[in-house]
């Protein structure tokens, strides 16, 4: 069992944070959250281009088969770079979709996934159960809004969901509730749940590496500024407090990075859940650390470290709070 990236692994790695760091993600960012989607769907077809989506779908799906290790790699890169949109939610959708390939329904994976895989759509999902999410990011901006009911309908529906968006406190998510029956019927049956079970362990897994890059970017971002802001006539990185703060935050991100690769290599539900919830918890303290460094500048509009600071929470509790992490991990015991 390896729990770090092979040479190749770290090659793609490599080359999408050349691309995010060739481009304004910060600009797409802000203009993702006024509601102008073209800058973020322009980066997105690059992404999709240098194969970041590739690892979530079969051969027959124009993709390179099932790369959970890969995918969870890219999706580090793509926190770090603060990436607008349903990145998440487009790889856990080809994965619902190929799953029901594999057990004998594949008419929905033909007809969506190729256009997932070359970025030429985007996807949002709505899942049942703890593990999943009952709210559809993003679908104002996505062609597809798939959603899986408690009764195992899948559906498909274009725009967004029903009702406002929910209040969130990272302003390029929007998250709209899912009307019951609304769409187009794709599939239904136990076969449906089994594979909606499959997507969302890749969906929390993702959002985990996500969570993992959000915290290393808010860490060299913060260490950067404490190098830089002088008190006393010295830079505040030399004060013991902020050395033992900093110190404390790097290892909440090193410790959790092997239980990242080791859920990635297992997908086991307990493994995804335990990664889960050491990375969200570990980008969550570099948030907070990196607020409590800069200051009430931190979160100003100003500087590009409030757009990382808001995703630490949101993403935090996204496919799978603390608290259902931990139920996963140790069920309560049966009355």
């Amino acid at each position: 069992m390896r729990f770090l990236p092979t040479e190749e692994q770290s090659d793609f790695a490599r080359t999408l944070r050349g691309l995010l760091g060739a481009a304004d993600v910060p600009a797409a960012a802000r203009a993702w959250a006024a509601g102008d989607h073209a800058p973020g769907r322009a980066l997105w077809g690059r992404l999709a281009a240098a194969g970041l989506f590739a690892p979530a779908a079969e051969e027959a799906y124009e993709g390179v088969g099932l790369l959970p290790v890969e995918l969870a790699v890219a999706m580090v890169e793509v926190g770090r770079a603060g990436m607008p949109g349903p990145v998440v939610e487009t790889a856990a959708a080809a994965v619902l979709l190929g799953r029901l390939g594999q057990l004998g329904d594949g008419a929905a994976a033909k007809r969506y996934v190729p256009a997932l895989v070359a970025g030429e759509a985007l996807a949002t999902l709505a899942l049942p159960g703890p593990s999943g999410s009952p709210y559809a990011l993003d679908a104002d901006a996505s062609a597809h809004c798939f959603t899986v009911s408690p009764a195992g309908e899948l559906r498909v529906s274009a725009g967004p969901a029903s009702g406002p968006p929910a209040r969130s406190t990272d302003p390029t998510r929007r998250l709209s509730p899912v009307a019951a029956g609304r769409g187009e019927l794709l599939a239904a049956g136990p076969h449906v749940l089994e594979a909606a079970r499959a997507a969302a362990d890749w969906a929390r897994l993702l959002t985990a590496a996500q969570c993992q890059g959000v915290g290393e970017t808010l860490l060299e971002r913060t260490v950067q500024y404490a190098k830089q802001r002088t008190q006393f006539g010295m830079p505040i990185g030399g004060f013991q407090a902020v050395k033992h703060r900093l110190a404390d935050t790097f290892l909440d991100l090193e410790f959790a990075r092997p239980l990242l690769w080791a859920a990635a290599l297992s997908l086991a539900p307990p493994d995804v859940a335990a990664a889960k919830l050491r990375c969200g918890e570990a980008a969550y303290s570099a948030a907070l650390t990196a607020l409590q460094i800069h200051g009430a500048v931190g979160y100003t509009e100003e500087l590009d470290l409030s757009l990382w600071l808001r995703k630490a929470r949101p993403l935090r509790n996204a496919w799978g709070t603390p608290a259902q992490c931990r139920a996963t991990i140790l069920p309560p015991p049966a009355t």
